[in-house]
């Protein structure tokens, strides 16, 4: 797996979504909760980055 990484607007934030790329997952935690870390697909990705560029999470 590849390092953490998290957003440029989250730099210095302590409560942050992080990512990590494997050669066959990505790997998504939050900041707050390192060990609780959810394994999702390429497709999986894919979709969820897409859907938060669409506003699909906006309140």
């Amino acid at each position: 797996m590849e390092t953490w990484k998290r957003p440029k607007a989250c730099a210095d934030a302590n409560s942050c979504p992080e990512v990590a790329m494997g050669p066959d997952a990505v790997f998504v935690r939050s900041s707050l909760r390192p060990d609780a870390i959810a394994q999702l697909t390429a497709d999986e990705w894919r979709d969820l980055v897409s859907a938060i560029r669409n506003g699909e999470f906006d309140v």
